[in-house]
């Protein structure tokens, strides 16, 4: 049996015939600590007494907090000054930019060798064709000590796309559509490797644009192949000979999917979940605050020269704080050399120093209550970013949207949809709008979750030992954890998910959170045969989607479900079945396109 790739190269460095479920102990190549979890590495180190095993192979990248503005991470970073100072480690400063994009860069990392760092997204590395793990301060203070780790080799999927995107896509639009369609868990610890045309024809920013993303997809790692191109590429900055792996024809994979791409325009990520993705179009003209190029994901040359070209000629919002970041220092000085730097300045952007952007506190990019946001970041979780909503987008639709003051596309920005004048009537019409009605569907279809139980109670649905969080995000996590049998509900649910019930949901307590329990997990609708009285009154004043509907006797767990609030039909199209249920009536209907009974009106 032929093997996979990460098979082969984790293979590789433990000196073993390595297969998908093996434990393994793996030479680590570059062992890196950043100013996050940085000083807790030292702090293992000393206090067990253990010495650095390769120097030359270890590092610190201080890139969450490149200016040194909180006390705290000040006081970190020179806790790894010291200690790098005492064991001849090399430091990539507060003025070097991101550390996983250092690795590739600065050639410290080629195809087949192995990365671990306390960065959740060290997996960026895939986009090299390399092993890259985010991993806790105590087994990156074994790397340091051991140079090893030990780790389960992941099973594997193949994932190749089909079609031609819209000639206005770009490599993140493309991840956001992955992103849609596996969801925050469907590649869940596997590793994927990445084949078809546009993988083969993408230059090496777009693979570092779509490899920093597969965390949000659950994944161990999304894996490259190197072309003979990339390979010419790295070769000119590897400090190191590397070895080119590709899978072997009979490898094996627990899933192969095809995923069509044809026509696949600008995408973006809705606020709370990164995988709530729609294409631009339907989110179009929402005033935003603030906009935002960096991270990871989207802070290289490539990315900062598609929003100067967008902006060519135009200003930014006298609305918007537009914040540019680039991802390393190298970056930074090639803007200055080609002038975009002036020429930024000149369209009213702030430009910051080199780093993670947005992705860390203390960063260019946080932002304040209510203020709504767009950024190339990868993720979006609420409060991750600051207090505010945040839309993840492309580069050159972050920069559009900045120069509208609204959610637009490059392509609408051109076409003259946002002149000064249009811009101002479109802003006072979206703004008058917003004031008195959400952008909502009318129409859901979803995933189910059946749950054929009558008369589940508040305290079934929300535990009163919990009674005492207030903060709507926090109460998610519980959400069915006291009904038998469906304790693992708030794990597995994904925004977007139904759930079909039988009579009295909701009896007992008066207890809001029993609603927005399920605001909270992104749960689309709750279809029941009949509500609690003070439930249904606490779910339709809060806009939580609630139908009235006969039992569907035949629906099953995973059945994907349409529901019509207007009409109240709800079917299972691949089925032909429907049942007529009770449509939201008019004051359910405003209240529920409002956002909430206490939402200005």
């Amino acid at each position: 049996m032929g093997r996979t790739i990460v098979e082969k190269i984790l293979g590789t460095k433990s000196n073993c015939d390595a297969r998908a479920g093996d434990i393994v102990d793996i030479h680590i190549d570059a062992r890196v600590a950043r100013d996050f979890g940085g000083a807790n590495v030292v702090k293992h180190i000393q206090s067990t007494g253990l010495r650095v095993h390769d120097p030359a192979r270890t590092y610190f990248t201080f890139d969450c907090n490149p200016t040194g503005s909180d006390q705290k991470y000040a006081t970190n970073q020179q806790t790894c000054r010291m200690f790098a100072r005492d064991h001849g480690i090399r430091v990539f400063d507060i003025d070097q930019g991101i550390g996983t994009h250092l690795a590739m860069d600065r050639g410290l990392i080629g195809p087949g060798d192995t990365f671990v760092s306390t960065d959740s997204h060290a997996n960026i590395l895939g986009a090299i064709c390399a092993f890259g793990q985010g991993m806790g301060d105590q087994d990156i203070a074994h790397a340091f000590a051991h140079g090893t780790v030990w780790f389960r080799v992941p099973p594997s999927v193949r994932i190749e796309l089909r079609g031609t995107p819209a000639p206005d896509a770009t490599p993140k639009d493309i991840t956001l559509a992955l992103l849609r369609r596996f969801g925050a868990n469907g590649l869940l610890g596997v590793a994927a490797e990445m084949y078809g045309t546009y993988i083969d024809n993408l230059d090496l920013p777009g693979r570092i644009t779509m490899a920093s993303m597969f965390t949000e997809m659950g994944a161990i790692i999304g894996l490259f192949p190197v072309t003979d191109t990339i390979a010419q590429q790295l070769s000119t900055i590897s400090k190191r000979p590397f070895t080119i792996m590709h899978a072997d024809p009979d490898a094996e994979y627990v899933e192969r999917y095809v995923v069509d791409i044809e026509g696949i325009g600008p995408m973006i990520s809705r606020p709370g979940h990164p995988e709530d993705v729609v294409p631009v179009t339907e989110v179009e003209g929402i005033p935003i605050d603030s906009a935002l190029v960096g991270s990871c994901t989207n802070g290289r040359i490539d990315d900062i020269r598609a929003a100067a070209r967008v902006l060519s000629g135009r200003h930014v919002a006298e609305s918007v704080v537009f914040k540019i970041v680039p991802s390393t220092d190298a970056v930074w000085n090639l803007a200055l050399q080609d002038g975009l730097l002036r020429e930024l300045k000149q369209a009213g952007v702030l430009v910051g120093n080199a780093g993670c952007a947005g992705c860390a506190a203390g960063q260019v990019g946080q932002n304040g209550p209510g203020e709504v946001t767009v950024t190339t970041g990868n993720r979006n979780f609420a409060g991750k970013q600051g207090k505010g909503d945040v839309y993840l987008a492309s580069p050159e639709t972050v920069a559009a949207s900045a120069v509208a003051g609204c959610i637009t596309t490059a392509k609408r920005l051109a076409a003259g949809a946002y002149t000064r004048k249009a811009r101002k009537t479109h802003l006072e019409a979206a703004q008058k709008e917003a004031a008195t009605r959400r952008q909502v569907p009318t129409e859901v279809t979803g995933r189910v979750w059946r749950i054929p139980v009558d008369n589940i109670d508040t305290d079934m649905i929300f535990h009163n030992r919990h009674l005492a969080i207030t903060a709507r995000q926090e109460m998610g996590q519980y959400a069915f954890g006291n009904l038998q049998g469906f304790e693992h509900f708030a794990k597995q649910a994904k925004p977007g998910d139904i759930i079909v019930t039988g009579k009295n949901f909701g009896a007992g307590s008066s207890r809001q959170q029993a609603v927005d329990c399920f605001l909270a997990l992104g749960i689309s609708v709750i279809v029941a045969e009949s509500f609690g009285a003070i439930y249904e009154r606490n779910a339709i004043n809060v806009g939580m989607p609630i139908l009235r509907a006969p039992a569907l006797a035949e629906v099953q767990d995973g059945d994907t479900v349409h529901v019509d609030f207007r009409t109240g039909v709800v079917s299972i199209p691949s089925r032909g079945i429907s049942v007529k249920g009770q449509p939201f009536s008019d004051v359910q209907l405003r209240i529920y396109e409002r956002g909430g009974l206490l939402v200005a009106g």
